[in-house]
């Protein structure tokens, strides 16, 4: 099955993530549905206890040219079976603009 949830006897259970791939590919999905978003790259991915966090670059104010579009990179914590524990945005940017 892929990253929707499983039934067992009625209820439904979330499939475990499987490595650093997977938990980037669900937490940009979360991410998008709770924003409305585009996520436009990853940043980071860690295994926590918890279980993963995920650096995700997202495209918050589209703008002409791109170089002025407003980004804005969140971190996302999944629990070990994908679940959403939270998300924050930790940083706000113009597309162009580099690390000093």
């Amino acid at each position: 099955m892929g990253e929707h949830s499983k039934r067992r006897g009625g209820q439904a259970t979330a499939e475990r993530v499987r490595g650093p791939e997977g938990a980037a590919r669900r937490a940009s999905r979360r991410l998008e549905r709770l924003t409305g978003h585009p996520v436009d790259g990853v940043s980071a991915v860690s295994a926590e206890d918890h279980g993963w966090r995920v650096a995700l670059d997202v495209l918050e104010v589209p703008r002409i040219p791109d170089t002025t579009s407003l980004m804005a990179t969140y971190e996302v914590d999944l629990d070990q079976d994908g679940r959403l524990l939270r998300f924050r945005r930790v940083r706000r940017y113009r597309r162009a603009a580099s690390d000093d």
